[in-house]
């Protein structure tokens, strides 16, 4: 890790971070409204401009008519209605180009005034790659819709979210380290009870993430709209019956994800009752008492977008506090962590 503090590195880390954040949550958007299909070619230059003129338009809608979701599913779609799943798409990957100017840009500036030292330039290089990783797993999910079926691989569409959601989890880290001080690696220091629970916490909430990506990516949400009962039953028939289900199977994954997140209710009080026994500092309490109301909020949400039949706007509302979730976690993982060196 980085062992040079400054503020406006800090800050730059942190826009980034937002922003890495905001084309995840757009890019749910662009999901739910079956938009993401609508761009075949993956151009980053010429790509930046929308088609202008109505002969460049139609082209584009021929290219979009021979791919399986037209020809399965909008058979009936018109241009304009075209237009606007294209417009979302493209301003999705818009949003990326610019994430990918505001990491550009700045890194380059920081280096070229030594802000950022040479020998440390490493970590912020890895988080290009990770920007750069997560950019061309995005175009390897939109590309295994284009061929046989009328939808992405939800395998691609999870590691896309996985790869975002590591970038916004290092960016952060980094970015604590900037505010609060790097920790000294070559000092060795026991975990904490504390420290224990929130990295099972992290480990279990990337773990609902990834259920999340699959739920999303195969539609799973749209099985049953009921809760806590599913068909009818607490446990439905043939969840179980192979290995392949928990990784293929519409029903089981979306009931693992439904299920998943109650165990996090629980892990965050025990961390809290630790935290207020030993004496934690008061902005730790405090921030743990956030937590705990985040946890039963992002439940409270899934619950409801299962009985509203995954109603857009309260689906991007649990998926961006999620990100909340998530971004709490990394930072009280990151306090623990530097207590426990004192």
């Amino acid at each position: 890790m980085p062992k040079t503090k400054n503020t406006a590195v800090m800050v730059w880390i942190f826009i980034f971070t937002f922003i890495v954040a905001f084309l995840v949550v757009f890019g749910g958007f662009v999901r739910l409204t079956r938009s993401g299909l609508s761009i075949v070619e993956w151009n980053p230059v010429s790509g930046v401009m929308p088609p202008v003129g109505q002969q460049a338009w139609e082209e584009e809608f021929a290219k979009y008519q021979l791919t399986p979701e037209y020809v399965l599913i909008n058979t009936t779609m018109t241009l304009p209605e075209y237009k606007f799943i294209f417009y979302m798409e493209w301003f999705h990957r818009l949003i990326a180009r610019l994430a990918g100017l505001v990491y550009a840009f700045p890194v380059f500036y920081f280096l070229f005034k030594k802000t950022i030292p040479y020998k440390e330039f490493g970590i912020y290089f890895f988080m290009g790659l990770l920007f750069i990783s997560q950019a061309v797993m995005g175009w390897i999910m939109v590309a295994s819709g284009l061929n046989n079926r009328p939808a992405v691989s939800h395998f691609a569409l999870t590691a896309h979210l996985l790869l975002a959601t590591a970038l916004i989890g290092f960016g952060l880290w980094t970015a604590f380290g900037h505010k609060y001080g790097f920790p000294d690696t070559g000092k060795k220091a026991k975990w904490s009870l504390p420290s224990k629970l929130t990295a099972w916490s992290i480990a279990l909430l990337i773990l609902q993430i990834s259920y999340g990506g699959m739920t999303a990516g195969l539609k799973a949400g749209h099985v049953s709209d009921s809760w806590p009962l599913m068909f009818g039953r607490l446990i439905p028939a043939n969840l179980f019956n192979s290995w392949i289900n928990i990784f293929e199977t519409p029903q089981t994954i979306v009931f693992i994800h439904r299920w998943l997140a109650w165990l996090g209710l629980i892990a965050v009080p025990l961390v809290y009752y630790f935290v207020k026994k030993q004496n934690y500092p008061q902005d730790i309490q405090k921030g743990l008492q956030w937590l705990i109301g985040v946890v039963a909020l992002q439940i409270t949400l899934g619950v409801l977008t299962i009985l509203s039949y995954v109603n857009i706007t309260i689906a991007l509302i649990h998926q961006a506090n999620a990100l909340v979730l998530f971004a709490l976690a990394i930072f009280f993982i990151h306090r623990f962590r530097a207590l426990d060196r004192e």
